[in-house]
């Protein structure tokens, strides 16, 4: 492009190549939306900043290489740089293909995105014509977390009318909004309010990707609700979202049907909710039958329901089908031992978890034996919640022994109340050890007493210096196992919460406790209330725990020694038949 300067003189210059410096403020705005991006989103991992730079890099070199060849294709001739409107096609492809770039790093892991960026100087097409996530960057122009979510959720529950609905939805209406989430909790919508909330996300529907309608009829009449729930389903019918909230909703079968519009119009949700909404068995059989396809699921979750064994078995089908689940959650839904097979086999359809929360079931023994088979094949689990399963030590013993040296990222690891006694507190110790980054470990209401409880102290008491809660609260434990816990985790920099409360703990052994942790690095900040101590127990528990924590630790060297001797007798004897 050419400016007439006067007096003959011209100034040229050319849209592309861009310079240096446009280069590298481009690389640094990716870095820095990059990590905002996922730091604010609930579908996308978390890319920290030094990484996000990388990324960044790698992403304006990819784009830049792609245009400057769509640059070559179409101004071959001209070695000045591309003007005019060439060059404003290509500066837009260029930042175009860098969004696109952004898009595949918030959705990939490291390795498949190393793969895109290979495609791309293949010539390979990375994101679908039909995409409606891009982040646009183009010309300079951001979206910022206020422009991209549009969110009443805020506040106290209340409901809301006709008027207010207006008001609220005023700023989607309008048509240069770049909305992309729609969080709408916490409000309970009239007929009338839904109806001026559905014109509103009609005009947004194809851009939408995430779309929270949790707890958005509490408190309505029946017929109303289902109402409501109709007419939000009718307005997002034929959007490809890739998150769903349903949760809060009393929803039943009658409103799971209610639903159905938008539910048979998604095949590529990555997260689908249904948290606290009183889905039967038969609503259950509903979501299987209405829902096209789950073979992009990443995130399940379904918690506080009713589902019962039946409810189990549906849904298991989609379970099934979700290959590349992450984070799948079927807590407090009533599943016995039938259901929980179903669900524990219908996981090894894929290897991807790294988040699984099975709490507050009725499995027993046998789905916790076909539990601990499937997560042999999850070795990329980052937090377990196998909480109040009635597991006992068999079951969580072949859990145990599935964790130990696969899932070695794991970070959480929760076995409350599952009757653990401290014959399970060696398997325990020796999981724990292989467990290098473990944070957080609860085993809270089970009966480790101090046998058990010294055990696992003394495996957390070298390394696991990432470790920041251990919850031992309600396991029959005195002074002895108290001092060994406190012990462990005395000097460790990062931890943050020592749970005790509900044992046999007397007020000396509590001081002592409190000593040990106060000379410690942790400090005494880290210890939990221990106002719930049976004290009028305590001291003759206590001495009963010692002697019996004695008598023990003699028995089984004496054990070990007959063992051994018994050993070396038989040895010698089969030498002596061989010879």
């Amino acid at each position: 492009m050419a400016i007439e300067l006067g007096h003959g003189d011209v100034l040229k210059y050319s849209l592309w190549p861009p310079s240096d410096y446009t280069r590298a403020k481009l690389v640094e705005r990716m870095a820095n939306n990059l990590a905002s991006l996922s730091f604010f989103s609930q579908t996308y991992e978390r890319i920290q900043s030094p990484e996000a730079a990388q990324h960044a890099k790698r992403i304006e070199e990819a784009a830049f290489v792609a245009a400057q060849k769509e640059a070559d294709n179409n101004n071959s001739n001209n070695n000045d740089g591309v003007e005019s409107a060439a060059g404003t096609v290509i500066v837009r492809f260029y930042t175009t293909h860098a969004s696109n770039l952004m898009l595949e790093t918030l959705k990939s892991n490291k390795n498949s995105f190393s793969d895109a960026i290979e495609g791309v100087s293949e010539g390979k097409d990375l994101v679908p014509e039909q995409n409606q996530e891009v982040v646009a960057i183009s010309e300079g122009t951001e979206i910022s977390e206020a422009d991209r979510v549009f969110d009443i959720s805020g506040g106290t529950r209340a409901f809301l009318s006709k008027e207010k609905a207006e008001e609220l939805f005023t700023p989607l209406l309008d048509p240069g909004s770049m909305v992309t989430d729609v969080r709408l909790s916490n409000w309970s919508f009239s007929v009338e309010a839904a109806e001026v909330a559905a014109r509103a996300l009609k005009t947004k529907k194809d851009n939408l990707v995430n779309v929270n309608l949790s707890d958005i009829v509490a408190g309505r009449p029946e017929l109303d609700a289902l109402k409501v729930m109709e007419i939000f389903s009718s307005a997002l019918e034929g959007s490809r979202l890739k998150s769903l909230n349903l949760s809060d909703n009393a929803l039943g079968e009658k409103g799971v049907r209610a639903f159905s519009a938008v539910l048979k119009s998604q095949d590529s949700l990555k997260a689908l909710y249904f948290m606290n909404n009183g889905i039967s068995e038969e609503a259950a059989r509903a979501i299987r039958e209405l829902l096209p396809s789950s073979e992009n699921l990443e995130t399940l979750h379904f918690h506080n329901n009713m589902s019962g064994d039946s409810g189990a078995k549906a849904l298991s089908e989609v379970v099934q089908h979700a290959r590349s689940l992450e984070d799948f959650q079927f807590s407090s839904t009533r599943v016995g031992s039938d259901g929980g097979i179903a669900l524990a086999e219908a996981l090894r359809s894929g290897k991807s978890l790294r988040r699984i929360d099975l709490r507050d079931n009725m499995f027993g023994l046998e789905p916790g034996l076909v539990l601990a088979q499937t997560l042999q094949l999850h070795t990329n689990l980052r937090e377990v919640y196998l909480s109040y399963l009635g597991l006992e030590d068999a079951g969580a013993r072949a859990i145990i022994n599935a964790l130990a040296g696969r899932a070695l990222q794991l970070q959480v690891l929760e076995l409350s109340g599952n009757d653990l006694s401290p014959a399970i507190a060696p398997t325990l110790a020796t999981c724990i050890r292989s467990l290098q980054h473990l944070r957080i470990l609860n085993l809270s209401e089970n009966e480790l007493r101090d046998k058990g409880t010294v055990t696992v102290s003394q495996a957390l008491l070298l390394d696991h210096e990432n470790l920041e809660e251990l919850d031992l609260s309600d396991n029959k434990i005195t002074r002895i196992g108290a001092l060994a816990a406190a012990q462990a985790v005395a000097d460790k920099v990062r931890f943050k919460s020592l749970n005790l409360n509900s044992n046999f703990i007397s007020e000396a052994g509590i001081v002592a406790v409190q000593e040990v942790l106060s000379r410690g690095t942790a400090g005494l900040k880290v210890l939990c209330s221990m106002d719930e101590n049976e004290e009028e127990e305590e001291e003759e528990e206590e001495e009963e725990e010692e002697e019996d924590f004695e008598e023990e630790e003699e028995q089984e060297t004496e054990e070990g020694r007959s063992e051994a001797s018994e050993e070396a007798d038989a040895t010698g004897l089969s030498n002596l038949q061989i010879s």
